[in-house]
């Protein structure tokens, strides 16, 4: 069977809504362009400035203890730098968040929507030049079998939405957990190329329903009882650059 892409997400802003693409570019040793390229850093984080080097994900906004993030609904525009938040499908906020006034109108709003749970006055940062806000200290593209979600499902007895998992590229066509077995080798991927380096290990961000907002599943006990790992999707380094379209074909290179 032709394995395939099915979706193409980023996430501008770490902890928020997942934008799907139709296609992307993508260059060698880089991400997905505006991927985890911004992020809100609780006041308890010590940052100096407007850009921030890579730092655990523990020092930020995210679904790992701040699930009623998957309340809200975001879209970032990288052409003007403007971020818009929908809460119950009202506009709540709007700032160009690379610049500092549009910055402090999305800190005040998120200041006041996390309340106690922001630690102090939050500060929303920027990635510096080469780096990425992702729980990847180098830039990554991850990659999730939808077969291998389902296959989770088994298990959950229930459906499990595939962006739990937050991830780039979500395949379909490949059998279950057959992603595993291709760390070390390269794929072609529409007209990139990417070599797969690691399984990714999954924490209790995925227990947050992203729809309701609510921790209904234990994603990461889930997995160990029905398969004795806790890994969901693998990360890959892209080697070669290129056009990827939803749609396009994945291949195992020989």
């Amino acid at each position: 069977m032709t394995i395939t892409v099915a979706k193409i997400c980023r996430y501008p802003v770490k902890g928020l809504t997942p934008e799907a693409l139709d296609a992307v570019v993508l260059a060698a040793g880089r991400g997905l362009p505006d991927d985890r390229r911004f992020a809100i850093a609780l006041g308890s984080t010590p940052v100096d400035g407007a850009t921030v080097r890579w730092m655990p994900k523990s020092g930020f906004l995210t679904l790992v203890r701040h699930e009623k993030l998957a309340a809200l609904r975001t879209r970032f525009d990288g052409s003007t730098g403007a971020l818009v938040i929908e809460r119950n499908g009202r506009p709540v906020a709007r700032g160009v968040i690379t610049g500092r006034l549009g910055r402090a109108v999305i800190e005040e709003f998120f200041d006041a929507y996390m309340g106690a749970e922001a630690r102090g006055r939050l500060k929303l940062v920027e990635a510096a030049a080469g780096e990425v806000l992702s729980d990847h200290r180098t830039p990554v593209v991850s990659i999730i079998n939808l077969a291998s979600v389902h296959d989770l499902e088994r298990v959950t007895a229930a459906p499990v939405d595939p962006l739990r998992f937050r991830g780039n590229l979500f395949i379909e066509g490949a059998d279950a957990w057959s992603e595993f077995g291709w760390i070390g080798r390269e794929i072609s991927v529409g007209g990139a190329r990417l070599k797969i380096e690691v399984r990714i290990g999954r924490c209790a961000a995925t227990n947050v329903d992203p729809e309701k907002a609510v921790r209904d599943l234990n994603i990461p006990a889930s997995l160990q009882r029905g398969f004795r790992h806790a890994d969901m999707g693998v990360y890959a380094t892209v080697v070669g650059g290129g056009r990827v379209a939803a749609g396009d074909a994945v291949t195992l290179a020989d």
